[in-house]
């Protein structure tokens, strides 16, 4: 492979290291944990959703489809490994996952639009006068806030279901979803008290809260 141009070598070495990640998913977790074929292949269709086209201000139908399929399948293979009751993994993957998408549509506004990709509902934006489906165009209009105060709303409910789940499990099977499921909704409180309005800084966790936070669920 190394005598290959520069950008044809890093495409091979991409190609080889998803063989090998499929042959290791297949050789062992697979089977251990017995995870379900139908979430890995969800995952591929949500990744597919961004690569087929630039997702612009999708309607909430196909939005909560994406969720599921880029976040919720993740979280009903993990639940499996961690050992949660079928019922309960599966409504804590379902909550957890949206939550900690919608979060992240809040968080990358900016990085989304400088891809082409517009992840606020279609009917949010419309709702107050909002008729551009241009991820530029959308995030300098003056009425931003709203719609992304929709998005809040339905982050801050899922987080709230995921919660109530996680209450009534053995600490031990949680720990990581608590983990991530606090930090994230340090993030959305982070994006509330910042605002949607340009200009809009970062918001990112420093390491040091990361780890209070995981030390916190450990201890």
């Amino acid at each position: 492979m190394r005598i290959l141009p520069r950008e044809q070598r890093q495409a091979m070495f991409e190609i080889y290291a998803f063989c090998r990640a499929v042959d290791d998913i297949a050789d062992d977790p697979v089977r251990d944990f017995d995870l379900q074929r139908e979430d890995f292949l969800a995952i591929i269709d949500g990744m597919e959703m961004d690569v087929r086209a630039d997702i612009r201000a999708p309607d909430h139908a196909t939005l909560d489809l994406y969720c599921d399929r880029v976040a919720c399948a993740v979280g009903r293979l993990s639940v499996r490994v961690f050992g949660m009751p079928r019922e309960a993994g599966l409504a804590l993957a379902h909550h957890l996952g949206r939550a900690l998408q919608l979060t992240n549509i809040l968080r990358d506004l900016d990085e989304d639009a400088g891809m082409g990709r517009l992840y606020l509902p279609r009917e949010a934006l419309r709702d107050v006068g909002i008729i551009s489906t241009d991820p530029r165009t959308v995030l300098a209009h003056p009425l931003l806030e709203q719609p992304c105060n929709v998005i809040v709303a339905l982050a801050i409910v899922e987080f709230e279901a995921a919660n109530a789940i996680m209450a009534h499990q053995p600490r031990r099977t949680v720990r990581a979803p608590r983990i991530m499921g606090h930090a994230y909704r340090l993030i959305l409180d982070r994006l509330i008290a910042r605002g949607f309005e340009p200009p809009r800084a970062p918001v990112r966790l420093p390491r040091a809260k990361i780890l209070l936070i995981v030390l916190r669920n450990l201890l």
